[in-house]
């Protein structure tokens, strides 16, 4: 495997581009004020430490772009993955916007690639912080060009970053997610393992952590698991796990710890939409600091339930390791 020893001056985007090989980047500690796209297979970004090695950009959804319309959520990514293999390890990610109110959705990593990894990663936004594909089937319909109808977005996102086809497989070890409104949504299998979910203030009330949108067909949603949810300025009982951006998003939580800013009821229903009869969200050994009562729509996993997240979770693994293991 090739190796570069990157610093904060050099140009990452061109460097990436023409790496042709399994490779890994040592980042020197140092900010990193670039917007990237990692469209390589098997490569690999390690930084010099989380809180020293940082990758920021400032992009936002109510941006004008070039194109004349608005960057939208999608665009507004700071790192985009789309190469299958790659991994992340000991620095951060940040979209710099710091009020969603003003500037709307602000994308810090957002993964287009069927197998990635991220561990000891710091990943910090506000609303949407970290996106998770593939996109529900609606948006590739309408950010593809599969329709001429001039109500959608014809070929609004490039194809190398629109993932439509296959599912994908995404794990998140010792990692760092900050932010207030569905600050992790998509379709993958996500795994969260020993993660800190860090919510912070929300100006407008409520804050929610996940958003997902798998469909009926995915068994496997996100999965958090030994994660902690903590405050950092989020306002006590404000904050829901979860609710449902499409019919049938998964969640399950599995000894996970819940500091106060969690809502009792846990999750969330999706405004007035009629999601609570569909989404699928469950947890089992919650601990907390506040007495809770979950919504009557969620459920409690079973001993089978929780042994399935974890086999799940061993599954994901061991697709990781060796795919890893073939690209050396």
């Amino acid at each position: 495997m090739k190796t570069l020893h990157l610093a904060p001056g050099d140009d990452l985007q061109n460097i990436l581009d023409g790496i042709c090989e399994p490779t890994t980047i040592y980042l020197a500690e140092g900010t990193y004020r670039t917007k990237l796209w990692i469209g390589r297979d098997d490569v690999k970004i390690i930084g010099a430490d989380r809180e020293r090695t940082v990758i920021c950009w400032d992009d936002y959804a109510r941006k004008p772009h070039a194109d004349g319309g608005e960057y939208n959520t999608f665009r507004t990514y700071t790192v985009c993955v789309t190469g299958k293999g790659c991994e992340i390890a000991d620095l951060t990610i940040q979209n710099t916007n710091a009020d969603p109110r003003v500037a709307g959705q602000c994308v810090a990593l957002s993964v287009n690639a069927p197998l990635f990894r991220a561990e000891n990663v710091d990943l910090k936004s506000m609303q949407d912080t970290l996106f998770t594909a593939p996109f529900p089937d609606d948006l590739v319909v309408r950010y593809s060009g599969l329709t001429d109808d001039p109500a959608y977005y014809d070929g609004f996102i490039p194809r190398e970053q629109l993932r439509m086809e296959g599912g994908s497989v995404q794990i998140y070890k010792n990692c760092r997610i900050y932010g207030t409104v569905d600050y992790i949504f998509g379709c993958a299998e996500a795994y969260f393992d020993g993660c800190e979910l860090i919510s912070l203030h929300e100006e407008r009330g409520h804050g929610y952590v996940a958003a997902p949108a798998h469909s009926l067909k995915q068994a496997a949603g996100y999965r958090f698991i030994n994660c902690h949810f903590v405050s950092q300025g989020a306002a006590e009982g404000s904050v829901f796990l979860a609710r449902p951006w499409r019919d049938f998003g998964k969640c399950e939580y599995v000894d996970c710890t819940l500091d106060g800013h969690i809502s009792p009821l846990l999750y969330d229903k999706w405004n007035d939409s009629y999601r609570d009869r569909t989404a699928r969200f469950a947890d089992s050994g919650l601990k907390s600091s506040t007495p809770l009562s979950p919504a009557a729509w969620s459920r409690r996993l079973t001993e089978g339930g929780r042994a399935e997240v974890c086999e799940g979770y061993r599954r994901a693994r061991a697709l990781w390791e060796e795919h890893a293991r073939q690209a050396k």
